[in-house]
């Protein structure tokens, strides 16, 4: 089967195994590092991917052997020691490029809790295996059926008995569980009936979803793009006390730290999915003549994409922002958190614009602009809703009563 995959071409320059002082690892040096591998996979692998609703494997090793899924991991454990800015760049420019970063991303921003909670036996045991390639750390447990956006609530009850925990409950929108061998994993430790506050008595597990079994069910949940998402059902799952993640009891706090990160990383191929849309359709407004003259020439089609393009600019700037905070060990909530929200606002302005332009073609799947427009409406609504961004800025960085 042709998989639309170009074969390896000279690469322009190496791969990220970067040595010395990480703050001078060079922004354009990764842009044009990354498209150098994108090159290797065009529209036809994405949209072959697509149709199939296959899962993008070789893309996802090709990412891994070069070292990019590394790069938040220091070096002294195999990889290159970056931080959420450089792995932004990352994301950004396979979302640039046309594909979707989507497939691999959570293998960064779950990177947060272990290096900055994790134990060092646990970096010992994890890091060197995730960095060469031969594990994956790419699936994140929160979400539940009946808590949704409430995390405090969540229900996945994890019961010690001596050095094992028993974990019963049910996850929902878990995505990636298919193609990963550890899962992240929040749950209860203590009931929500027996804690002084809501944030308490959470703990964060690292479940090895080799060793499973039938604890496990994995129920796949189709959507309206090549997003692989499932539904999970734990029914006496043991998990041994020494893959917690941190404290007992403190879990609350470790994902947070850690989806700060996210809001940074997801801004990220937000703001590459703007560029894409933007750029495709800048160059097909040029080049398309309608009534003996360029469309683009037209008010109606030059200024929304012209607009967008000033959306994303701006989000970019607070994803700088963000990315420089949280790396400086900085509180970034509130710009981690707005960053998201700009970009992938800017995005789905992009995508808009980009199907306006290419009015009937838009939709014609050989262009592309359709399965970008699908997947660039996610960010929106997933991993944080925009309007809980809202919620939380109204409240936490305006002092207004809380919305919800």
């Amino acid at each position: 089967m042709d998989t639309g995959i170009n074969p390896p071409h000279e690469i322009r320059t190496p791969p990220p195994r970067f040595r010395g002082d990480p703050g001078k690892a060079d922004p354009e040096h990764i842009r044009a590092a990354v498209r150098d591998l994108c090159d290797r996979f065009p529209d036809a692998y994405w949209r072959e991917t697509d149709e199939a609703r296959r899962y993008p494997e070789e893309f996802v090793r090709a990412v891994t052997e070069a070292g990019w899924l590394a790069v938040l991991i220091p070096e002294e454990h195999g990889g290159a020691g970056l931080g959420t800015y450089e792995a932004g760049l990352v994301l950004e420019e396979i979302n640039r490029s046309g594909g979707n970063a989507a497939a691999c991303h959570a293998q960064m921003y779950t990177m947060g809790a272990v290096l900055r909670h994790g134990s060092d036996e646990q970096k010992r045991r994890y890091l060197p295996a995730i960095a060469a390639g031969d594990l994956r750390l790419q699936s994140f447990g929160v979400t539940e059926p009946d808590a949704g956006s409430d995390t405090t609530s969540i229900s996945t009850f994890a019961e010690r008995h001596g050095d094992r925990y028993v974990v019963r409950g049910r996850k929902v929108f878990i995505s990636r569980v298919q193609h990963s061998d550890l899962l992240m994993l929040l749950c209860r430790t203590t009931p929500l009936d027996q804690v002084r506050r809501r944030t308490e008595g959470l703990s964060v597990l690292l479940v090895d979803l080799r060793d499973a079994g039938d604890r496990l069910q994995v129920r796949p949940i189709r959507t309206m793009i090549n997003h692989e998402t499932n539904e999970l059902l734990f029914d006496g799952l043991e998990v041994p006390v020494e893959n917690r993640i941190g404290e007992e009891g403190r879990g609350f706090r470790y994902i947070l730290s850690g989806m700060n990160a996210e809001r940074v990383l997801i801004a990220s191929e937000s703001l590459g999915d703007g560029a894409y849309f933007v750029e495709r359709a800048s160059r097909y407004a040029s080049e398309r003549v309608v009534f003996a003259r360029p469309i683009g020439q037209n008010q109606g089609i030059q200024f929304p994409i012209a607009r967008a393009h000033i959306a994303v600019q701006a989000a970019r700037l607070m994803r700088d922002h963000a990315a420089r905070l949280f790396d400086g060990g900085e509180e970034a909530g509130a710009e981690a958190n707005m960053a998201k929200y700009l970009a992938s606002e800017a995005a789905w302005e992009a995508a808009n614009a980009a199907m306006t332009t290419f009015g009937g073609y838009g939709l014609a799947v050989e262009y592309g602009i359709e399965r970008k427009f699908r997947e660039a409406r996610l960010p929106i609504v997933a991993p944080v809703s925009n309007n809980l961004i809202l919620g939380y800025v109204g409240e936490h960085v305006l002092g207004m009563p809380r919305s919800y």
